[in-house]
């Protein structure tokens, strides 16, 4: 897939993703905003440790961004936006 003219350039880093590594399944939202994710393995991480997790090569299938000096993870552009996070279903509490 020639991944040329997608926007990539919105990413601060890429990580390439270890041979073992999860993919996001589901997200957990609070007030709107993403808190974490649910992993292909079962478990449930927040934000900060998936960022942590992604740039060691754990998740697949996402970047590293950056807001207001917080890091976040998006999902890696692909033609498709069914597997975008923001269309993943909700972990319910």
């Amino acid at each position: 897939m020639d991944l040329s003219k997608l926007p990539m350039n919105t990413f601060n880093e890429i990580p390439e993703p270890n041979e073992n590594a999860e993919q996001i399944v589901a997200i957990k939202k609070e007030n709107g905003k993403i808190t974490g994710y649910k992993l292909s393995d079962g478990r449930i991480i927040n934000k900060d440790e998936g960022v942590l997790m992604a740039k060691q090569g754990g998740i697949r299938g996402v970047g590293v961004s950056e807001r207001k000096g917080e890091e976040y993870l998006k999902s890696l552009p692909d033609e498709t936006e069914d597997n975008n996070l923001s269309n993943l279903p909700k972990v319910e509490d």
